[in-house]
């Protein structure tokens, strides 16, 4: 019960880190298109500081499932 309750949660984790991978990827186009239009892009790349901290938290802690699935 506890591997497959550790499998649920590394199944949830890697959903995490490919739909933060998805916002970063959409955030960086924004910017860019910011300043292309020579529009101030702070908030936006502020935004995507957030992003990127968020997703090594995900990465982080599929790590501890993962290492949890592996001393079971």
């Amino acid at each position: 019960m506890y591997d497959a309750r550790e499998r649920k949660h590394l199944a949830q984790a890697d959903r995490h880190i490919a739909e933060a991978k998805e916002h970063i990827v959409r955030q960086k186009k924004r910017i860019t298109k910011l300043e292309r239009g020579r529009r101030e892009a702070h908030l936006a790349v502020s935004m995507l500081d957030a992003l990127e901290h968020s997703l090594c938290a995900f990465e982080q802690h599929r790590e501890v499932i993962l290492m949890r699935l592996r001393n079971g």
